[in-house]
């Protein structure tokens, strides 16, 4: 039996892309290609997730319900970048549920909404420590937010981390330093 040409573009979609799928971050799409399931044929996209080891095999039918999408516009990614520099915005509920809502977040696959996640729970070297579960969401944030500016800067990861990380730090400097400017001022007029 004559092997089928596989396609190489499906809704918009191409193989060898990398696009992002909302609950693993961005991944490549290996190829595309049809599978018989139970009597029926269905079509798939190949995703694999190379620093998970990890492939994923969804219906081209299924785009819009899983998320899945193109890598993040240049214009995306610098409001994602200044969203860093923003002042962190954390709410005074319990940890369980500010852990849900970064958790969903993350899961939204949206950049800007990740962006929000590493803003909140960066902590510069004067700031004091994070608790396990913070820390673990401040990781999960920053790979999923580095990957995609890998991606899109076509720069390896480190340096993506370390662009973000510049980002915050330098955020955090000008931040105390007003903090500082605020001191002196409140001081010289008492």
């Amino acid at each position: 039996m004559p092997q089928k040409k596989r396609p190489q573009q499906r809704h918009g979609f191409r193989t060898n892309e990398y696009i992002v799928y909302p609950a693993h971050g961005v991944g490549r799409i290996a190829s595309i290609e049809e599978q018989e399931i139970v009597g029926s044929t269905l079509e798939l996209f190949v995703i694999d997730f190379e620093k998970d080891k990890m492939t994923l095999r969804v219906p081209t039918s299924k785009l819009e319900i899983v998320g899945m999408r193109k890598l993040s516009e240049e214009k995306v990614l610098k409001k994602a970048l200044t969203t860093l520099k923003g002042k962190a915005r954390v709410k005074r509920t319990m940890w369980s549920r500010r852990a849900q809502e970064y958790e969903a977040k993350i899961n939204s696959g949206d950049l800007i909404s990740i962006a929000e996640v590493v803003r909140d729970l960066y902590r510069s070297e004067a700031q004091p420590e994070q608790s396990y579960s913070e820390r673990q969401l401040y990781e999960a944030a920053l790979d999923r937010m580095a990957r995609e500016l890998a991606a899109v800067e076509k720069i390896d990861d480190a340096s993506a981390v370390a662009k973000i990380d510049e980002v915050l730090a330098k955020s955090a400097r000008t931040a105390k330093m007003a903090a500082e400017a605020d001191a002196r001022d409140k001081a010289a007029a008492a």
